[in-house]
């Protein structure tokens, strides 16, 4: 694209891309992001409280924002020294391109009971020049009316389709508006919010790549949240309180630093309540899917909190409190991972599942909407996920001063050892072959496994053949020495001959031939094989 002309919904002399956002103090502050075309280089907000017709002014800051289609400035003013629980009116611009009059409400003093929305994977990519959110504006809208009384908006990522070509953000904002005037927008980022492509054409994409950090995002909202996120990761990582729970937003980006970041900011916190947001699931649900983007790596951090929020896979779920991949039963036990569906009729592009560490799940693979509805009050947080068409999916009770969550659910714990592959019971195909501890080494009968998720298995006199992922190996009865893509690899103990006459392999050995990680999940007595790779394990058929 050349930037000739002007674009389709590109910047002007008229402020537009108007958005609240907590930056600071939510009962003393409220932040103003708005664009305007590089003709326009000062811009103010005046402000006044309701019923009352003195305006005060705050001056704001601004920075270029060079695109792919456009130039244009960004501007953020920070109003300031405001008084909790008040309703203020609003305009911004500059002398002679003033926005309408929005109006906006602090947060009260000593809050404790209050109510936001979470939404997540609202993206939509076409039409391409004008990608169309209208449906997203519609159901916004019909949410906020039969809730009035929320405070904010918290995304879960994926907010554009392409975050690096701007006509994408200009069709978020169109879908956004006369929303996010008068509510704050809080945004995590997604994967599809810093990917761009080389060559973006109309029918024709070529040289996808991710930035790091989030280019366009950083550069469009560097003053709208608080700047306090680990260096050379701040924009997209970002930490605000509100009432008595303190929010972490997390980005895709750099998770080592974002772990120890988030440690920190975590410590600091004496709110009631610690609410992260994180595009990637860890207790995912697509067959697939993998959540070594994150753990190890930000494994402590996170579960430092009480409920992350996440999205990515279009589809909604919630785990049982886990720690260190076990699963309980009580908040005070661990984390509550919590998948948000889509907001805007995307269903997933792959079939999903419920897996061993999910209490509740809904595929979403209709064409349909959903929000969280979010009610804190004191030690109680009540999430309710409902469709645009009234369908609740799913409407649970985390309360801390009974440590409980409402309806019950126990979470599994196994008499005989499980075998999971990427969180899925391998059921019939190990009901009578369950592995076994020997020596301190675990062994499964792991060629059971390879036909159960799809790979290729030969079974011959004191050996067995296993094509899985990309690799091949053969195993022999009795030696700790398999032949690996043809090449002899030394195992950390022997293949044995087992139940129903099985050979049961190292667990260990097998999962390092094949570029896998395994657990013993001890609580729960199961044994987690994961592989790192977004893969579909498909046997050849000649």
């Amino acid at each position: 694209m050349i930037k000739d002309k002007k674009p389709v919904r590109g910047s002007a002399s008229m402020p537009d891309h108007i958005m609240l956002s907590i930056s600071d103090d939510a009962k003393t502050t409220m932040t103003v992001t708005w664009r305007t075309s590089t003709d326009i280089n000062s811009g103010y907000v005046l402000c006044r409280e309701e019923n009352s017709g003195e305006y005060f002014r705050t001056d704001a800051i601004s920075e270029v924002f060079d695109s792919d289609i456009d130039i244009s400035n960004i501007f953020w003013a920070k109003i300031t020294g405001l008084r909790p629980d008040t309703k203020y009116y609003y305009t911004c611009g500059d002398d002679n391109f003033r926005s309408e009059e929005y109006y906006f409400t602090t947060e009260p003093e000593n809050l404790t009971k209050f109510k936001f929305i979470a939404i997540s994977d609202q993206q939509k990519c076409g039409p391409f020049y004008v990608p169309d959110y209208s449906a997203l504006n519609t159901f916004l809208k019909d949410v906020l009316k039969k809730h009035p009384d929320t405070r904010f908006i918290l995304t879960g990522g994926d907010n554009t389709d392409c975050g690096q070509h701007e006509l994408q953000w200009n069709g978020m904002f169109s879908g956004l508006t006369d929303i996010i005037e008068h509510i704050p927008y809080m945004m995590t980022v997604g994967n599809h919010d810093n990917r761009g492509f080389k060559i973006y054409e109309e029918n024709h994409c070529e040289g996808r790549y991710y930035a790091e950090p989030c280019e366009y995002f950083d550069k469009q909202f560097k003053c709208s949240y608080a700047y306090n996120g680990p260096e050379n990761w701040k924009t997209e990582n970002y930490s605000f309180d509100y009432g008595n729970v303190h929010f972490a937003v997390l980005g895709v980006n750099g998770p080592e630093d974002v772990n120890e970041w988030l440690k920190e900011d975590l410590k600091k916190s004496d709110k009631t309540w610690k609410i992260g947001s994180y595009h990637f699931p860890i207790y995912y649900s697509g067959p697939e899917n993998q959540n070594d983007d994150a753990y190890p790596m930000m494994r402590e951090s996170m579960e430092m909190c009480d409920i992350m929020f996440s999205g990515h896979e279009h589809n909604f779920s919630r785990s049982f409190p886990i720690r260190n991949e076990e699963i309980f039963d009580r908040p005070s036990q661990g984390t509550v991972h919590y998948m948000l569906g889509n907001a805007n009729n995307n269903p997933p592009g792959s079939r999903t599942v419920s897996k061993v560490w999910h209490t509740a799940f809904y595929p979403q693979e209709e064409y349909n909407q959903m929000v969280a509805i979010v009610e804190v009050d004191g030690d109680k947080i009540t999430l309710t996920s409902l469709l645009n068409d009234g369908r609740i999916v799913d409407k649970c009770t985390i309360d801390k001063s009974k440590d409980e969550i409402l309806p019950y659910s126990v979470a599994p714990i196994f008499l005989q050892t499980r075998l999971m592959f990427k969180g899925v019971d391998t059921g019939l195909c190990t009901a009578h072959t369950p592995p076994v501890e020997k020596d301190g080494v675990w062994y499964a009968p792991m060629s059971t496994m390879v036909a159960f998720a799809g790979g290729y298995v030969l079974k011959e006199k004191g050996k067995v053949t296993c094509d899985f992922m990309g690799h091949n190996a053969v195993f022999f009865e009795d030696s700790d020495t398999a032949v690996a893509d043809g090449k002899e690899f030394k195992m950390n103990a022997p293949v044995f001959r087992g139940r129903e006459s099985q050979l049961y392999i190292p667990i260990e050995g097998f999962c390092n031939i094949f570029g896998f990680k395994w657990a013993y999940v001890k609580r729960n007595n199961f044994i987690s094989v994961e592989f790192k790779e977004e893969q579909f394990p498909v046997s050849y058929q000649p």
